[in-house]
């Protein structure tokens, strides 16, 4: 809503290498021109300022790619323009994704001394063997190191781990994720491997030489998950996201409860006052457009209310908290109950998958590992 908070988004699209299970806008190149990515940015960043006039800044979110790959002075180059643009929230979060290489890790100082205060660590998997299958450049030895270094620059540090892996059993993931509740980071993203259309994993599967968990497993293996970080005080506020009291990543609390955000850079999606904007996806394409015209902008599109109904209960319907009815209506400018089949939504209750009352709805514990299904049978 005009008035509300703001997030931006910057998109880093580099990587040193392609991951075999990444659909993200990713791309490995020889060289990057630093001076011309930075002042590219810059001034993406200021065109989009401009449509977003007079807002306070939440969060800003360096992601990728991999943003660690960018020089500290160029994260602190956007941290002085976003703040200048917009006014900085007193608790402004703004977050950095990075790899756990040496490499990377000796720039951690130099992002803390930017303004970084939050970061969240690829690490993806606590076993040599499992990073090699997912591709990883980084070995176990080199991810536990980058962490105490993320730990001793950062006051808030968040890590990934990819599980449901071809393979994993039940015991190798409660030891796996009991070894990482032991780091005492205050935030964890733990994500069920997915095979994504167009990956070199979704290669491997369609030839049968990737064999992923079955069903049953898979059920368990979220079980465990959401039973082990509860019991460790991290539990989940987020399908994959799972955090200590008041440690929750409040720049992605703002996608899923359908605030406004800009996003820049190459491939960056954005949604502010009910118009979706999408930066050009191949870094050269968004580069050019940005010296051409001052902006990489692929298109804006204002959306329908349906089309915005549906991407607030898409994203809403992910969180704990469920969907806030008085703030769905404010921002996707329907009601809950024009949005959703109450019907529906009354008969998953009683089946024990939804709690329904006059504030909104949310997701059961029952219901998440279902989510998608009940979000099939509830949307109109």
């Amino acid at each position: 809503m005009a008035g509300d908070p703001v997030a931006l988004y910057v998109h880093w699209p580099f990587c040193v290498t392609k991951c075999p299970y990444c659909d993200f806008n990713s791309h490995v190149r020889e060289s990057v021109d630093q001076a011309a990515w930075r002042a590219a940015l810059l001034a993406d960043l200021a065109h989009e300022a401009a449509r977003l006039p007079g807002r306070q800044l939440a969060s800003i979110f360096f992601g990728g790619g991999t943003p660690s790959l960018m020089p500290p002075e160029t994260v602190a180059a956007i941290i002085d323009a976003a703040v200048t643009h917009w006014t900085p929230a007193d608790d402004l979060e703004i977050t950095l994704e990075a790899n756990p290489s040496s490499v990377e890790a000796a720039r951690f100082a130099g992002f803390a001394a930017a303004g970084v205060n939050r970061l969240s660590l690829g690490v993806q998997a606590l076993d040599d063997a499992a990073l090699k299958l997912l591709g990883r450049p980084h070995d176990l030895a080199a991810a536990l190191a980058a962490l105490d270094v993320a730990q001793a620059n950062f006051g808030r540090v968040s890590f990934d781990l990819i599980y449901d892996r071809p393979g994993m059993t039940r015991a190798a993931w409660e030891a796996e994720l009991a070894r990482a509740l032991g780091f005492g980071t205050s935030h964890l993203s733990l994500y069920q491997l997915t095979i994504e259309p167009g990956t070199r994993f979704a290669a491997l599967f369609a030839r049968g030489e990737l064999v992923m968990p079955d069903e049953e497993t898979s059920a368990d293996l979220f079980a465990i998950t959401q039973e082990q970080t509860a019991a460790a005080g991290l539990a989940a506020y987020e399908i994959s996201n799972h955090a200590a009291p008041g440690m929750q990543s409040r720049h992605n609390l703002t996608y899923w409860r359908y605030g406004d955000y800009a996003g820049i850079g190459p491939g960056a999606h954005g949604r502010r006052a009910g118009i979706a904007t999408l930066r050009r996806k191949k870094p050269e394409q968004w580069l050019a457009g940005v010296r051409d015209a001052g902006h990489g902008m692929e298109s804006e599109t204002v959306l329908t209310t349906t089309e915005r109904a549906t991407e607030a209960l898409v994203m809403g319907l992910r969180l704990a908290e469920g969907l806030d009815a008085a703030r769905f209506a404010a921002r996707s400018g329907v009601a809950l109950d024009a949005a959703v089949d109450m019907a529906a939504a009354r008969r998953l209750a009683a089946q024990g998958l939804l709690w329904v009352d006059e504030r909104g709805i949310r997701l059961t514990p029952a219901g998440w590992p279902l989510a998608n299904a009940v979000l099939a049978e509830i949307a109109r």
